[in-house]
């Protein structure tokens, strides 16, 4: 397992103070890190207040905080809060989402005379202090303590556009920063292993950097938890992407000898999906789930059908390396295929529909080109735009690509998000930006289903698999 790494990251700026604090521009200095008895650049909060400082970008850690001296020795209460957008580090816990899901971000603790702490760890590029006593407290310094891995060099990327390049640098940043110990969905909140989207972060870390251990000590942590007859996450497609992401990764990273010690749970597995489809193609699965915008929606059911395809096309060179019989597999794919994929209104269902057979009918094309950028979404973002681009243009997937995630890069963002929706871009302010009167917040405002608000992350793994795209269609255009 590779170590974690820990770098220190001095504010950008003083974002907002109130009146009583004076000296704030010394906590923009480096200096050494470590309290002495004669400091002399300090930030001298008198009595209640607040700071709020502006890191520059998103990372994942805390806040090392060193203090000088808290006036009368018996510490002084603080509360932090920490925001991937500066509106979250004014809310209250319950507010528009606000909570600690995950990961503590809102705390009360206590600074004390001659100290340097540590405090909490998650996903932010804000942080609030609150000063909560009558106390004079001497801040030296506040950092983020910036915990990540390092990774070996990228494969190459110029597409020689500088938005395009911009997009590939975010999107990449986004995926190092879910990359802990294991992958995670988001550094703020979701600080799990979903296997299901662990497909569009695994196409993107094989791209950059090829085989990745990361990926394999995420796989099997999933696959210790879920014995066979259970299900990864405790639900039914998550297993079914288990074994799409073993045989992409078997391709894409050269690991045939990692997926062969996999090679009596790949059987079962098969056996056991193949018993929840019927000999008439009916699926009789006990849950359903593609994404959170289909879900319990009339197309839900045609995404299932469209990922067990996509699942079964590659189940013969899988059990080609692993020594498997591929009659399961055949005899599965050809009960799904007993009934059609009909998609009413999801772009994300129609893209996976191209995935699962190979070719699309004018009606489910123009669906996927309909409004641009509008439907996409970051989970969903690489079998859109590569559905795009293999059914219409490379130039209109690569024009969506750019309008989609553009979009987010204007409302400040330095990491690509759990979710967004094209529909958020009018009125609202920046991630960066307290609202103006009339305007929406780009955080508290919006979100959807368990990402409501403030609960939303702006750092999500998933948001990665556009680079995969970017690297097949967008290098050196």
């Amino acid at each position: 397992m590779a170590e974690l790494i820990t770098e220190y990251i001095l504010p950008v700026r003083i974002f907002e103070k109130s009146e009583n604090v004076y000296g704030e521009d010394a906590l923009l200095k480096a200096k050494y890190k470590q309290i002495g008895l004669s400091e002399t650049e300090l930030c001298h909060v008198k009595g209640k207040g607040h700071l709020v400082l502006d890191f520059g970008k998103e990372y994942h850690g805390g806040a090392r905080i060193l203090t000088f001296k808290v006036a009368g020795g018996n510490g002084a209460n603080v509360r932090l809060r920490f925001g991937e957008s500066v509106t979250e580090t004014r809310a209250e816990l319950g507010e528009r989402g606000a909570c600690n899901d995950h990961s503590l971000r809102d705390i009360v603790t206590q600074l004390v005379s001659y100290s340097d702490m540590t405090f909490a760890q998650t996903g932010f590029r804000f942080l609030r202090i609150d000063f909560l006593d009558d106390a004079d407290v001497y801040l030296k310094n506040v950092y983020c303590a910036f915990t990540h891995r390092e990774f070996p060099a990228a494969k190459p990327f110029d597409s020689g556009d500088e938005r395009i390049n911009e997009i590939f640098a975010t999107a990449k940043r986004t995926i190092d920063m879910c990359c802990q110990q294991y992958i995670w969905d988001g550094i703020k909140r979701d600080r799990l292993v979903w296997i299901g989207d662990m497909h569009p972060e695994t196409l993107a870390l094989t791209a950059i950097y090829g085989r990745c251990k990361i990926i394999e000590d995420s796989l099997d942590f999933a696959t210790s938890q879920t014995p066979l007859g259970k299900w990864m996450n405790g639900m039914p497609m998550y297993s079914v992407w288990w074994l799409i992401i073993m045989a992409d990764y078997c391709k894409l990273a050269g690991a045939e000898d990692y997926v062969l010690k996999y090679k009596d749970y790949i059987s079962g597995l098969l056996t056991q999906i193949d018993g929840c489809v019927k000999d008439d193609g009916e699926l009789d699965f006990p849950a359903y789930f593609v994404d959170w915008p289909t879900h319990e929606q009339p197309d839900e059911l045609a995404g299932c059908r469209a990922i067990l395809i996509y699942m079964a096309n590659k189940m013969p060179e899988l059990c080609r390396v692993t020594g498997i019989s591929d009659g399961v597999a055949l005899s599965l794919k050809n009960k799904l295929l007993k009934r059609p994929i009909t998609v009413t209104h999801a772009k994300q269902v129609a893209a996976l529909k191209y995935f699962a057979l190979g070719e699309l009918p004018e009606e489910d094309v123009a669906l996927i080109l309909k409004g641009g950028a509008a439907g996409v979404s970051t989970f969903m973002s690489y079998y859109i735009l590569k559905a795009v681009a293999e059914n219409a243009s490379a130039e209109q997937a690569i024009e969506i690509m750019r309008e989609y995630y553009g979009a987010m890069l204007d409302k400040g963002a330095t990491t690509f998000f759990e979710d967004f929706d094209m529909e958020w871009v009018e009125n609202s302010c920046r991630l960066d930006e307290y609202p103006k009167p009339g305007q929406r917040d780009i955080h508290g405002d919006f979100g959807k289903y368990c990402y409501k608000g403030f609960r939303h992350s702006f750092c999500h793994g998933w948001s990665a698999g556009v680079i995969r795209f970017l690297y097949e269609y967008a290098n050196k255009l």
